[in-house]
């Protein structure tokens, strides 16, 4: 990547001998020249992640007959994909995701037996029709495909039983966001080297197949809002690769299997929203893998919550409302110190809030709402500073509610449903307590004899509270020395930012740095964002980027590579998300250039201003993302 901007020029079109030609994440504007496509000596071409606009040459595989790549994600591109594509005989890679792509993939790219990328994600390539997966048949014949990427382009019809002829080298699948029908077909267990299928957000029933179980090599599986039924396969189990399960939104019933235990890599698991009963295994809180979230929120699970939900000392979000367990909320969720969302609410919990839960001190919203529970309102909630967002309603509650902290803000926190509560701000529209009501002074001698119970009790509760405080500590500070298996440790973090050097910081926000890196292995330069965990909303910010980033396609939004939950070398939590590096610098450098930027002719023209605008308007356009979106933040990166 460079920091090209402006049009490409058609003198380019002289070079008759060029054979690479590379212009990827620039900011280059404008249609490609036509010249450039009559150099039939190139056989890289790449314009990927510009702004640049206009149709693909129909007759292109006929005038660049070496093709060996061909790519244009992430522009503007309209008009169908050339037909001629199929003469150029040496063709790999065809990628043009996120681009405005029309009409139909026809059979001729199964003319192309060597071909290993099709990506069109994100495009208008379908119409809803019956027949417009027709084409997978002739797929059949692409014996070395590895990627193929057909998500959010409408296309219908049934679930093509043909995938069975596909290439067994296919890693990647991507189908989701269509008008997909039918029942996925058993010969998907042909494809043994999957590493990821999405099938989310299309029209899909039946059973979900036992031979998923199969596919070993599968770290992302997503089922989400479709119409599943039938029993949850055991065979998941053996998915010992897996890192990302999304099955919310469907009519799977029955009851979850304790081999999902097995699972031993998963960040994320939702099951939300389904038809699922039973009791959930304890063999689920045994992840201490999970991070990111544990959703099995509205469905039908019953018994008690188990002490084991302790073990997820990782785990950012746990949302189990809407279902019938029952209990005593366990004191043991005290070690659950990274969370962030705790949901218990619509279940038939009993007993006391405990007070065990002060030690979620990143805390920011707890909706236990819809119980059984009893007792009075624990003062530490009012404590707990990073708590925007408090729902007790209907319970059995009683006493006096406090004024400190959240309480003190009527419009985030619920306590209705509770007739046994008083007092509170005066927004809340509660009764006065009757021992501050005037006219009811007790004698002297009875207020002493209170005041000296009261004492002791409070000397008793303090000294409890302490012993709590203390174990809860050594218990947390015993389990954060064992970490999930991620495939990012801390120790591969700071190596590739040499040791979180100043001359790699490339950024600072509200909730961390931001440093150029560069990952072991692959050599591969990326941006990673330390999360500083002592400021507040810090965590939430965590989980908020990986579950938006995770699902969004937008050609403004960088999308996550990967995430890392992990222990640094002094036994603290620590958080990190990895993003792909760009290097063009920021808008604010270019708006207001320094001297040496000066030098170098650095600065925006007005038309390039507006087109920035422009940009920006298009990235905050909620209506075309597929998820709600309140905020995330925004990086004014050229």
């Amino acid at each position: 990547m460079n920091k090209l901007h402006g049009s490409i020029p058609n003198e380019l079109g002289k070079l008759s001998g060029l054979g690479y030609f590379q212009l990827y994440g620039n900011n280059l504007s404008g249609m490609i020249p036509s010249s450039i496509y009559n150099i039939s000596s190139i056989y890289y071409f790449s314009v990927t992640r510009n702004q640049l606009h206009g149709q693909l040459p129909l007759d292109v595989g006929l005038t660049l007959p070496n093709l060996e790549i061909f790519a244009g994600g992430v522009n503007s591109f309209t008009g169908r994909i050339p037909v001629s594509l199929a003469n150029a005989s040496k063709l790999k890679i065809v990628d043009f995701a996120i681009n405005g792509l029309t009409g139909s993939i026809t059979g001729d790219l199964g003319r192309l037996q060597g071909l290993e990328r099709i990506n069109f994600d994100d495009n208008r390539l379908g119409r809803g029709d019956i027949d417009g997966l027709s084409f997978f048949t002739f797929l059949a014949n692409c014996s070395s495909l590895k990627v193929l990427g057909l998500a959010n382009n409408g296309f219908g019809g049934e679930f093509p039983s043909s995938i069975a002829n596909l290439s067994t080298q296919l890693q990647v699948l991507s189908l989701g966001l269509n008008l997909i029908h039918g029942n996925i077909p058993i010969a998907i267990g042909n494809l043994v080297n999957l590493t990821l299928l999405g099938l989310e957000e299309n029209n899909l029933s039946g059973s979900i197949p036992d031979v998923i179980g199969r596919l070993h090599k599968l770290e992302e599986l997503d089922l989400n809002t479709n119409k599943f039924s039938g029993s949850f396969p055991s065979s998941f189990g053996n998915l010992t690769a897996l890192t990302w399960l999304s099955m919310q939104e469907n009519k799977v019933e029955g009851s979850i299997p304790p081999s999902l235990g097995d699972c031993q890599l998963l960040q994320a698991l939702n099951l939300s929203r389904n038809n699922l009963n039973g009791t959930i295994p304890k063999q689920v809180f045994g992840l201490s893998s999970l991070s990111v979230s544990l959703s099995m929120a509205h469905n039908f699970l019953t018994g008690s919550l188990p002490v084991e939900v302790g073990n997820l000392k990782n785990l950012a979000e746990l949302d189990l409302s809407g279902n019938k367990l029952s209990g005593e909320i366990p004191s043991s969720l005290a070690s659950c110190t990274s969370l962030v969302y705790l949901r218990l609410a619509s279940n038939t919990f009993e007993g006391k809030i405990p007070q065990s839960l002060q030690s979620l001190r990143g805390l920011e919203e707890l909706d236990l709402s819809s119980n059984n529970l009893t007792g009075q309102i624990p003062e530490f909630l009012g404590k707990l500073v990073p708590l925007r967002l408090l729902n007790l309603s209907f319970n059995e509650l009683d006493g006096e509610v406090p004024k400190e902290g959240i309480f003190a803000n009527a419009t985030v926190i619920s306590v209705i449903g509770n007739d046994k509560l008083c007092g509170g701000v005066p927004e809340l529209l509660l009764p006065v307590c009757s021992w501050k009501k005037p006219g009811k002074l007790l004698t002297s001698n009875v207020i002493q004899v209170i005041a000296a119970v009261t004492l002791a009790l409070l000397l008793l509760c303090s000294f409890g509270i302490y012993r709590t405080v203390k174990n809860s500590r050594r218990h947390s500070t015993a389990l954060s020395s064992s970490d999930g298996q991620l495939h990012l440790s801390y120790w591969d973090v700071s190596k590739s930012t040499n040791n979180f050097s100043e001359e790699n910081l490339i950024g600072s926000g509200s909730f961390g740095h931001v440093y150029k890196a560069t990952l072991p292995g692959d050599r591969k330069i990326v941006a990673i964002k330390l999360l500083n965990l002592q400021q507040q909303g810090a965590s939430r910010s965590f989980i908020d980027e990986c579950n938006a980033l995770r699902s969004i396609r937008h050609r403004n939004i960088l999308r996550i590579i990967t995430v890392c939950s992990s222990i640094d070398h002094q036994g603290n939590d620590f958080k990190a998300l990895v993003f792909e590096f760009l290097s063009n610098g920021s808008l604010d450098q270019w708006q207001h250039p320094s001297d040496e930027d000066k030098r170098r002719n650095k600065k925006l023209s007005l038309i390039q201003r507006l087109n920035i605008a422009i940009g920006v308007a298009y990235l905050l356009l909620h209506c075309i993302i597929s998820i709600t979106i309140v905020k995330l933040p925004l990086c004014t990166a050229i």
